[in-house]
């Protein structure tokens, strides 16, 4: 499962690492404060962490959103200065379209991601959340790719199954590639 090797055997090898998965998180149980651990002692390795948040369906469809993932930022980034935030990547990854092949709409995912950063620049600073790289990830495809990046808080995509099929990813790629506000990192 993701989330199994500690930042320690990681350093060296990679330079980002994910933590708050929604496997970890609601398969393995995974709480806010054992994410926000991983987090910080991922910070004291010379590695980039992207922060996943998002809520299930019936979260969704209860109007708990913007609690829920309120909720996960405070645990996970609270206490955290400007110069650790710009190690951060927050990823906005909606449980419930996640290997679903439903994805929330360009809209539904512009709503939630300019609710993270108006929430960051609470948590550490209006510059460091704008500052702050946020992407999608939710069942993130070619046919939705150019429509998601192009929201102005979206700025590009954690992608899961379509990065294993490489015309597919490609075209995600380029669309990122083509969108101001998704920078394209390798």
């Amino acid at each position: 499962y993701t989330g199994e090797v500690s930042p320690a055997s990681l350093a060296g090898w990679c330079d980002l690492v994910l933590v708050g998965h929604s496997e970890r998180r609601h398969l393995l149980g995974e709480t806010d404060e054992q994410v926000a651990r991983k987090l910080r002692r991922a910070l004291t390795h010379p590695l980039r962490v992207i922060l996943a948040v998002g809520e299930t369906l019936a979260q969704r469809d209860d109007g708990t959103t913007l609690t829920i993932c309120h909720g996960q930022l405070d645990a996970a980034l609270g206490g955290l200065d400007a110069a650790a935030l710009e190690r951060i990547v927050v990823a906005y990854e909606p449980v419930w379209a996640i290997g679903t092949g439903r994805t929330a709409t360009p809209q539904q995912a512009q709503e939630v991601c300019a609710a993270i950063r108006e929430h960051v620049a609470g948590l550490v600073s209006p510059e460091a959340a704008g500052r702050l790289v946020i992407q999608y990830g939710g069942s993130v495809a070619p046919e939705n790719a150019a429509a998601l990046f192009a929201e102005p808080d979206i700025d590009g995509g954690l992608i899961g199954g379509a990065s294993l099929k490489p015309q597919a990813f490609g075209v995600i790629v380029a669309a990122a590639a083509a969108t101001a506000n998704a920078p394209v990192e390798s």
